[in-house]
């Protein structure tokens, strides 16, 4: 692989910071891990990944701390000094992923093993390059052609605005990559979710999508995470698996791949069925060359206990045997995604509920204090005090209740003039 550093413009970070897979590559070549690197340039290891795999670039400061780190690494003068700096070469060692499972002796295929060489021997700048075959979805990552030249590229189709752009990435591989989640999960309608959900967030973020360099590897490491989450299992409509493929090797086939652990199996697809090379299939894992080269021969040898065309053929040919197998694979349940316009009318139509939402939270929350600070006291008012039983009162005390002939006597003398007050007022006879 041709070095594309140039130390002598190192002032200048615009023009030499070399490409995602170059970062990639001089860092293995040095030993050096993801913390080891972020330590050197002031930043965090999920950030250098992020720098690696091309999804962010650094700006400002940082460009030019990592343009020069790189540039140091690319050095061979620089790089061989014992000089103790961050890009002197160290020893080899195993890989960084602790749960890398070791390379087997047994059975382990030669095929995987061959390309983890080879791609060690690119990384170590023996002039090897790592190159798969041609992806499934129609991206050909690392292809070359009979010359030994980049091979040359369909001309791209003009389009016209985001919704033409969009358009053409959803009908290029929405069908692809909705037939890779279900070999990833079991599960159709698991998979056209993820799909789904996946060119949901694309068109969210567009601009970001259309100036990425791989927009269907975008897309892809979406709707894989989507489809691989553990939280599918909690829900009642995903709960099970669909209905078998009709032909028995297909079902031997998807058993066989469902068996396999999450990250063996994203591997396996991605190296054997999508077509990519050790490195870039590395990168959309998040793991290194030499974990991925492991993940991939332990892969190889599980999946050649169970299914029995692939333990027939030799092992550096049970590479394109799986691609064959994943491209004849017929599921037994509808893999035809929604058209370009429903699921980017569906992303819009989200987006503007969200607001809506938002916009009536907040307009609630201001007439709910509007509201507390009018009825609000503005003084301080004393509580009474709770009622307390008094003792020593005496009963209630005074005439006693009249009886009913004391009523009846009562009654009579008020009635009676001789009786009562008329008796001394005067009267005319």
């Amino acid at each position: 692989m041709t070095r594309s550093v140039d130390t002598a413009s190192s002032a200048d970070p615009e023009l030499s910071l070399p490409a995602p897979k170059e970062r990639r590559r001089l860092r293995e070549a040095a030993e050096l891990t993801h913390d080891e690197v972020a330590a050197a340039v002031g930043v965090t290891a999920a950030t250098v990944r992020s720098w690696e795999s091309g999804r962010t670039a650094p700006r400002g400061r940082k460009r030019e701390a990592y343009t020069q780190f790189l540039a140091r690494l690319a050095d061979p003068a620089e790089a061989a000094a014992p000089t103790g700096a961050p890009g002197e070469a160290k020893p080899a060692r195993a890989a960084e992923d602790p749960a890398a499972d070791p390379p087997s002796s047994s059975h382990a295929p030669a095929e995987p093993a061959a390309a983890t060489a080879e791609a060690t021997a690119a990384t170590a700048g023996t002039g090897g390059a790592a190159t798969g075959p041609a992806a499934a979805d129609g991206t050909a990552t690392g292809s070359v052609d009979a010359t030994g030249g980049p091979a040359e590229q369909p001309p791209a189709l003009p389009v016209q605005g985001p919704a033409e752009a969009f358009d053409a990435l959803y009908t290029r591989a929405a069908r692809d990559l909705a037939r890779q989640a279900y070999l990833l999960t079991g599960r159709g309608a698991l998979a056209l979710e993820a799909v789904e959900k996946a060119f949901t967030q694309a068109w969210d973020r567009w601009p970001e999508v259309a100036t990425d360099p791989d927009p269907v590897g975008w897309v892809r490491a979406i709707a894989y995470d989507y489809a691989l989450s553990p939280w599918h299992r909690f829900r009642r409509a995903h709960r099970h698996p669909d209905k078998p493929p009709a032909e028995p090797s297909d079902r031997i086939l998807l058993d066989a791949l469902l068996s396999l652990p999450p990250v063996h199996r994203r591997t396996v697809l991605l190296y054997d069925g999508v077509g990519l090379d050790l490195p870039d299939t590395a990168a959309e894992t998040e793991a290194t060359t030499p974990t991925a080269g492991n993940r991939l021969v332990h892969a190889h040898a599980d999946l050649t206990e169970l299914i029995p065309e692939l333990a027939e053929v030799p092992p550096e040919k049970q590479s394109a045997l799986l691609r064959d197998l994943f491209t004849a694979l017929q599921p037994a349940v509808d893999l035809h995604p929604r058209p370009a316009s429903a699921v980017r009318g569906g992303g819009e139509r989200r987006t503007r509920l969200w607001t809506r939402a938002t916009l009536s939270l907040t307009a609630m929350i201001a007439v709910s204090t509007a509201y507390t600070l009018m009825t609000a006291p503005t003084h301080y008012e004393p509580p009474l005090a709770p009622g307390a039983s008094v003792s020593g009162v005496p009963p209630l005390a005074g005439p006693q209740q009249l009886t009913e002939r004391s009523r009846q006597l009562h009654d009579k003398l008020r009635a009676d003039p001789e009786a009562g007050p008329a008796r001394i007022a005067p009267g005319i006879e």
